[in-house]
């Protein structure tokens, strides 16, 4: 029993650790985009970043994963379809038209939309009062910081309804990325499929928007080092680090941690980009990271109460 309570503990320890490493690489990826829109097109920075992701993915597990079932199948299609095309185009073309900043913070809400989803489409993932009262603590931090924008006549209307719109679309690929990870497929393999149709999908956006190969622009150390950053750290590294958190936590805890990518983005968006700090985002960071930790509490029951032997 002690021995069983000890690995759990350590799958949870891990879960955690992993989270909060992915999260602090993507609370900074809203800076590297916003600096490489500056030469490249979203649906640019886009494919770019996630074949850099695929290829680097595919040299780490060249072995191809067996699906049993078309069933399963459906399951990377979408979760490639919402994870990766969807969800990264509309962040991309959120941040043309608003700051990063606000892009960091409002896509934060996306514990909201993964916990509901959650609630009626997998197993031991119910909704608590305590998660509902903490989400709405760290969402009225959020709401701070957002609105902040209206003191400093930065509110972009367009950028901003985008980027409420991005969470949600992120919320059903983390539902499904859990269902993926209950079939015990190997994560970095499971993780490079979701790549793979993730890319399939982005090809109609390459005639639709504006897109370039023009592969002279990566001469620049900037876009070249920005690149990097996002395909090989935000994307190849973090996907499979995150995946294998919510093996470990289930989709709800996991996606509480994504309640700091806010803070990150504003701090580094304003050491690098220069974008303003407030009073107003200050406190709004005190009630974001406030109600993360009290949602966060409800995880650890959560996690104990309902055991499943077939996570990993």
């Amino acid at each position: 029993m002690t021995s069983h309570l000890d690995h759990q503990n350590t799958r949870a320890s891990t879960g955690h650790l992993l989270a909060l490493f992915t999260i602090l690489i993507w609370g900074t990826t809203f800076v590297s985009t916003k600096v490489l829109l500056i030469d490249f097109t979203p649906v640019e920075i886009l494919f770019f970043r996630f074949l850099i992701g695929y290829l680097i993915l595919l040299l780490i597990y060249p072995r191809s994963l067996r699906i049993v079932s078309f069933r399963e199948e459906w399951l990377f299609i979408g979760a490639g379809l919402c994870g990766v095309t969807l969800y990264f185009l509309i962040e991309n073309i959120a941040l043309v038209y608003t700051t990063a900043s606000n892009v960091g913070v409002i896509v934060s809400i996306a514990p909201f939309f993964t916990a509901v989803l959650a609630h009626f489409f997998l197993d031991g993932e119910k909704l608590t009062r305590r998660f509902i009262i903490g989400f709405g603590i760290a969402l009225s931090g959020i709401l701070l910081i957002a609105l902040n924008g209206s003191f400093i006549l930065q509110l972009n209307p367009i950028g901003d309804l985008l980027a409420f719109i991005a969470p949600a679309v992120w919320a059903i690929h983390s539902v499904l990325m859990r269902k993926i990870g209950q079939l015990r497929y190997h994560t970095i393999g499971a993780t490079r499929k979701v790549f793979f149709y993730g890319l399939i999908f982005m090809l109609p956006a390459l005639f639709l928007f504006e897109f370039h190969w023009e592969l002279g622009r990566f001469t620049s150390v900037t876009n070249l080092s920005n690149f990097l950053y996002l395909g090989l750290g935000a994307s190849a590294l973090c996907f499979v680090t995150w995946n294998r958190a919510v093996n470990l936590l289930g989709a709800i805890q996991t996606s509480v941690y994504i309640y700091l990518v806010p803070i990150i983005t504003v701090v580094s968006s304003a050491l690098i980009l220069q974008e303003q700090i407030t009073w107003v985002i200050v406190l709004g960071a005190f009630l974001t990271l406030f109600g993360s930790y009290i949602s966060e509490q409800k995880g650890h029951k959560l996690n104990n109460k309902n055991t499943n032997p077939h996570r990993g």
